[in-house]
Formats: structure tokens, C-alpha cells, sequence
């Protein structure tokens, strides 16, 4: 009997020591990230994946539980493309990539960032769409992609975002009109300004918010 129980609980040893954390996964995350990039100033250099957790990495912020809240790395002169693993950091609130070179479109799986507060992409090459899923961040006040390439409609979801203060999308290819109900109605046409192919504010009660003179893709 005395043998079983030995057994017992060499297993669950096993088991917890191959489990991996959740600062292993984020670790993992932020890895992959560092992975799609190019980095030629080697701002990411102490990312290592040996470590336990992420939480001494130069640029990443964390909080009593180790767990991920903020990435600095504006202006950090990085190329490549975003990756879905990012949407496993559930307490980031600062996701700041803005002024690089970063292309390639928005993951869906940023619509994962539940804690996120301030999502500032702007100044970049992101193309294709802006993510429905990004609705899901009810904490969002902040939501900056202006200046990159971005196309098709606004997603009407984002009006369910109550906490948004400050949006812009100025300065891509996006079409369409523009919502104005919910939280996009405290938001000035300046938000939505130099989109050659955005027709203007979505009339309610008038217009259908899918209509729209020609194509938009």
C-alpha cells in the first residue's frame, strides 16, 4: 500500500513540474513575438525563453503576479508582423507597438486582451481589416491605428466599446461610412479623417450601415 501512495505522489509531481505556468506561456508569447520581428537595434535582446517568466525582460512590465501588463516598444524601429499568441497576455494594458515598421494584418486573437486599456498600433504597414474581435475589449479607452494601411469597413461592433475615449483611424484606405451610435458618438470626424474611399457618417434611419456607393474591401 505504502508503495501506491509513493506512487501517487511521484506522479503528481511529475505532473505540476511538467505543467507548463501561465509565465510560461506568456514567456512563450512574447517569445514568438520576438520570433516574427526583426529587431536591427537588438531592443529585444534580453528576451530569453531559458528564463522562469518574462517579468525581467527589458521593455515588459508586470505586475505582484508576474503576470505580463505592459510592452513598451515604440519607436523601437522593429519589422516583421504581430503574432496570436499575443492574445494569451489576459492582463496586458498597454500593448504599444506604434512608429515601427511592423506589416501584415491584425491578429484576431488581440480580441483576447481582456484587461487591455490603450492599444496604440499607429504609424506602421499594417493592411487588411480592422478585427470584429476587438469589440471584445471592454476596458479599451484607447485605440490609436491610424497611419498604416488598413482597409474595409469600421466594424459597427467597436460601438459596444462604453470605455473607449479616444479612437483614430485617420490616414488609411478604410470605406464605407462610419458609425455613429455608442461610444462613437462622442467622436469627432477628425477619428476617421483622410480615408479617401470613407463616404462620411453612417445616417441612421436612413442609410443601411452595409450600403455603400461601389465596392468596399
Amino acid at each position: 500500500m505504502a508503495i501506491w501512495v509513493l506512487l501517487f505522489h511521484l506522479v503528481t509531481v511529475a505532473l505540476v513540474l511538467l505543467s507548463p505556468t501561465t509565465a510560461n506561456l506568456e514567456g512563450d508569447a512574447l517569445f514568438a513575438l520576438r520570433q516574427a520581428v526583426k529587431d536591427p537595434n537588438s531592443v529585444l535582446q534580453s528576451w530569453d525563453p531559458t528564463l522562469v517568466d518574462p517579468c525581467t525582460w527589458f521593455h515588459v512590465t508586470c505586475d505582484g503576479d508576474n503576470r505580463v501588463t505592459r510592452l513598451d516598444l515604440g519607436n523601437a524601429n522593429l519589422s516583421g508582423s504581430l503574432v496570436p499568441e499575443l492574445g494569451k497576455l489576459e492582463r496586458l494594458q498597454y500593448l504599444e507597438l506604434y512608429m515601427n515598421n511592423l506589416m501584415g494584418s491584425l491578429p484576431k486573437q488581440l480580441g483576447g486582451l481582456k484587461s487591455l486599456v490603450s492599444l496604440d498600433l499607429y504609424h506602421n504597414n499594417f493592411s487588411g481589416t480592422i478585427p470584429p474581435s476587438l469589440s471584445n475589449l471592454s476596458n479599451l479607452k484607447f485605440l490609436r491605428l491610424n497611419r498604416n494601411r488598413l482597409t474595409g469597413r469600421i466594424p459597427r461592433e467597436l460601438t459596444k466599446l462604453q470605455s473607449l475615449k479616444i479612437l483614430d483611424v485617420s490616414n488609411n484606405d478604410l470605406c464605407g461610412t462610419f458609425p455613429t451610435s455608442g461610444s462613437f458618438s462622442q467622436l469627432s470626424e477628425e477619428s476617421f479623417k483622410n480615408n479617401p474611399r470613407l463616404e462620411g457618417p453612417e445616417l441612421m434611419g436612413f442609410v443601411r450601415y452595409d450600403s455603400t456607393r461601389g465596392s468596399c474591401k
